[in-house]
C-alpha cells in the first residue's frame, strides 16, 4: 500500500468526527437553512456602489458625459437586482433565527423578496444626498492633509475616504433595518484598511481619518460635524454592564459622543458611553480618557522623561547617557 494510500484511509474517521462536532456545537453551523448572504455578491455590489458615489476612480474609468447615464442607469439595475436578493437572503435568516422585525407577513419568503426589492430602491435613492455628505468628508481630508495635492488623490489614494464611503453606505442600510449586510460591508472596509468603524456610528459630515490605521469606532458612537482623527483611535466601550443572570445587556449607549470641530491625536482612547467631547477640543496622542471634557479643553499627557545613551556608551554610569 503506498503512503498517500494508507494516510487518505484515516479521512473517513476525521471525517466522522468533524460531522460529529457540528451536532455538538451547533452554533457554529448553518445546516438546513437557506443561504446566508453572499460575501462575493456583496464585495460586488459595494464596489459597484463605490463606482457610483465617485464614478471613474474604480472599477469603471473611461466615463465622459457621452457614456456616464447609460453607465449608471445599466449599474443602477444591476445593483438593484443583486442587492434586493442578498437583503431578502438576510431578512429570511433573520426571520429563520426567530429575531423578529424581519418580514413578518404570512408569506414567509415572498414576503422578504418583496421587502428586498422595497428595501433596495430606497437605499439606492439615497445616493445622491450621500454623495453630498461625501463631497464634504473629501474637502475635508484635502483642507486638513497639506500632504494632499488635490480632492482626485484623497478620493483615489486616502483609506480613509474608502473606509468612511463603505461605513455611509453601510449606515443607510443598517438605518433601514437590514441584518447582517452593514457589517459585512464595514468589515470588507476594516481588512482593507485597518479601519474599524460600526455601520450603527453616528457621524456627521465632515469627517477626516489621517493615515487611519487602527482606529476604531463603536456602534453608538455619536460624532459630530467636521471631526479629525488621527491613527490608532479608539472611541469604545468603557464597560459592558450585564443582567442577574451575567448576560450582556444590549441596547444601551456604550461608545462616546465627540461634538463638532474636535480633533484626536494618534493612539488616544476614549471610552464610555457618557463620555462626551466638547466642540473644539483637542485630545492629545496616548491620552486614555473616560470623562467629559468641556468645549475648547486640550487634553494632553505629561512629557515623558526620555534617556537617550550615544552609541559609544554602554551602560547608565557613562557620562554619554543622558536624561531628558
Amino acid at each position: 500500500m503506498s503512503i498517500q494510500k494508507r494516510l487518505k484511509s484515516e479521512l473517513p474517521s476525521i471525517t466522522e468526527a468533524l460531522v460529529g462536532s457540528y451536532a455538538l456545537h451547533p452554533h457554529s453551523c448553518h445546516l438546513g437553512y437557506r443561504p446566508l448572504p453572499s460575501r462575493e455578491t456583496i464585495t460586488a455590489v459595494t464596489w459597484g456602489l463605490l463606482d457610483l458615489i465617485f464614478p471613474g476612480f474604480h472599477k469603471r474609468q473611461e466615463l465622459n458625459q457621452e457614456n456616464i447615464t447609460f453607465f449608471v442607469g445599466d449599474l443602477l439595475d444591476t445593483l438593484h437586482d443583486d442587492l434586493a436578493r442578498q437583503i431578502a437572503r438576510a431578512l429570511l435568516h433573520e426571520r429563520d433565527s426567530g429575531l423578529g422585525g424581519a418580514c413578518s407577513g404570512p408569506d414567509g419568503e415572498g414576503d422578504c423578496q418583496r421587502e428586498g426589492l422595497e428595501i433596495s430602491l430606497a437605499f439606492l435613492s439615497r445616493l445622491p444626498s450621500l454623495r453630498q455628505t461625501l463631497d464634504e468628508d473629501v474637502q475635508a481630508a484635502f483642507a486638513g492633509d497639506p500632504a494632499a495635492r488635490n480632492c482626485q488623490e484623497v478620493i483615489f489614494c486616502y483609506p480613509g475616504i474608502e473606509a468612511v464611503t463603505i461605513y455611509r453606505l453601510a449606515n443607510e442600510l443598517f438605518k433601514l433595518e437590514v441584518p447582517l449586510l452593514p457589517r459585512m460591508m464595514t468589515e470588507l472596509a476594516h481588512s482593507r484598511t485597518g479601519i474599524d468603524i460600526h455601520p450603527g456610528a453616528t457621524i456627521g459630515p465632515g469627517l477626516f481619518i489621517d493615515h487611519g490605521t487602527g482606529v476604531v469606532i463603536g456602534e453608538t458612537c455619536q460624532i459630530g460635524r467636521r471631526v479629525k482623527l488621527y491613527q490608532g483611535v479608539t472611541l469604545g466601550a468603557l464597560s459592558f454592564p450585564r443582567d442577574s443572570e451575567g448576560n450582556i445587556i444590549r441596547g444601551r449607549k456604550r461608545h462616546p459622543t465627540l461634538e463638532d470641530d474636535v480633533v484626536v491625536y494618534a493612539n488616544a482612547t476614549i471610552l464610555g458611553g457618557e463620555t462626551v467631547i466638547g466642540r473644539n477640543a483637542v485630545i492629545g496622542s496616548s491620552v486614555w480618557l473616560t470623562q467629559s471634557v468641556p468645549p475648547g479643553t486640550v487634553v494632553t499627557m505629561d512629557k515623558p522623561s526620555l534617556r537617550i545613551r550615544g552609541p559609544e556608551s554602554p551602560s547608565t554610569e557613562d557620562p554619554q547617557f543622558y536624561q531628558i
